[in-house]
């Protein structure tokens, strides 16, 4: 739920490979071809984790972000999944508490509409951080992109790069000449970035996200895009004795060793949920109980 304090690796090139035991669940859910679901399982850590796998070129499958328009501003996935006629869904990104209602941080375009602004910056230890955080977006074509985004009013650009941000160091933004407007249709941020161009790039820092948990073991859910422009959406489960959670390291080299060249991790902890045809495939936090979230990725199968 809370962005803040949800990390602490420095961009890295490092990356922890688990030995994840993947078994093909596809055929036990009326899905299109296009979409493929697998279950992971590492019995030694204990982990337990889902992926779909989607062919966004396919026109079988329509992929959006879906924002909750409940008075309080959140839904369950599975709410949202309903709402949308979804055959699959999982949360999206941050959100924070405020007097009741709930509100997305950082970049939320759903169906064309623009319904918040990327995070510009934040203040840390008296200090200001300017951020570009990581999103991901979809064209009208369905086709994914992961990279830092910023805003200003309705136009979004895409940065190459994150801010150098370190700790007790704010970086600057770099000049606007470097970025290009960003005409997805459909856009939500998360952070930190996880992999870029194929290689393993934890950019926490970058992104001002201080703190220690981007090395202890949680709940996560992250998306991916593979080199031939497949989607994947993993959901790990954590925080419970079957399921350890992972680290961003390890997030990075599961999403890496199933194909994933650009990467980002999304909203975790208790939040991390996959539904598949109305059914909640992993178990949050170790329950069947879907918290409410503002925003999902959402699949829509023709």
């Amino acid at each position: 739920m809370l962005p803040f304090g949800c990390g602490s690796e420095r961009a890295t090139s490092s990356v922890t490979v688990l030995d994840i035991r993947w078994e093909n669940r596809t055929m036990e859910f009326d899905l299109p071809a296009a979409i493929s679901i697998l279950e992971g399982t590492d019995e030694e850590l204990p982990l337990k984790t889902w992926m779909a796998r989607i062919d966004l070129s396919s026109p079988e499958i329509d992929i959006s972000v879906t924002a909750a328009d409940d008075e309080d501003g959140r839904m369950s996935v599975g709410a949202l999944a309903n709402e949308s006629d979804a055959c699959l869904a999982i949360n999206g990104g941050f959100y924070l508490e405020n007097d009741d209602s709930f509100e997305p941080v950082g970049l939320l375009i759903s169906k064309g509409r623009f319904l918040q602004f990327a995070t510009p910056g934040i203040y840390w230890d008296d200090k200001r951080y300017d951020v570009n955080r990581s999103a991901i977006g979809f064209y009208d074509d369905n086709r994914a992109e992961i990279g830092w985004v910023s805003s200003r009013a309705d136009s979004v650009h895409l940065w190459p790069t994150p801010v150098p941000n370190e700790p007790g160091r704010p970086g600057s933004l770099p000049d606007s000449i470097s970025s290009i407007p960003w005409m997805v249709t459909d856009a939500v941020s998360g952070g930190p970035a996880l992999l870029k161009n194929g290689s393993t790039s934890v950019t926490s820092y970058q992104e001002a996200f201080f703190g220690p948990a981007g090395t202890e073991y949680h709940p996560r859910t992250a998306a991916g895009i593979t080199k031939d422009g497949d989607l994947l959406l993993l959901v790990i489960d954590g925080r419970q004795r079957a399921s350890r959670g992972v680290s961003f390291s390890e997030l990075a080299g599961i999403l890496k060793s199933l194909g994933a060249v650009e990467a980002l991790n999304l909203d975790g902890g208790g939040s991390s949920t996959l539904v598949v045809n109305g059914t909640l495939l992993n178990r949050p936090a170790g329950a069947s109980f879907q918290r409410e979230v503002v925003s999902a990725l959402t699949v829509r199968c023709q």
